[in-house]
């Protein structure tokens, strides 16, 4: 097992992980509350930043506004040796992008060729949508 030590930066073998159709778990800050998680898509970006899009009234937009902290962390799938990757950081809410990265993670999670996963990106792209992106501050890893 390999659990170094945290470093800001995602490496080519966390991008190439990162790049595979799994679900991530974002967790923002909550204050004197339990910190609240959701499976998300993600998307990590050639410069380091990992990115995922959601409606603009959403409760992790609404803690991320009183509080930018958050933490995203994805693991291999039970049937595959244990390896995790956990990015911890700053985020920022940016009103541009959300619909192309929306349109990029459903053609990498759904099968768009089926006309009912066709439909639903049809309606997730008729709503509004924001991109949350990441900054890094602390990556850790775990791998077997």
């Amino acid at each position: 097992m390999s659990d170094g030590p945290s470093d800001e930066h995602l490496t080519p073998d966390d991008l190439t992980f990162l790049a595979r159709p799994l679900l991530g778990f974002l967790t923002t800050a909550a204050g004197p509350a339990p910190p609240p998680s959701r499976p998300v898509w993600f998307e990590a970006t050639p410069d380091g930043t990992v990115q995922l899009f959601t409606g603009p009234d959403t409760l992790k937009i609404r803690r991320l506004r009183r509080d930018p902290r958050a933490a995203l962390i994805v693991a291999a799938p039970a049937d595959e040796r244990e390896r995790w990757v956990s990015v911890a950081g700053r985020a920022t809410i940016e009103t541009d992008g959300a619909h192309d990265l929306a349109a990029r993670l459903a053609a990498r999670y759904w099968d768009l060729d089926d006309p009912v996963r066709a439909a639903d990106l049809d309606g997730l792209l008729a709503e509004d949508q924001v991109r949350v992106v990441l900054h890094p501050e602390e990556v850790r890893r775990v791998t077997f």
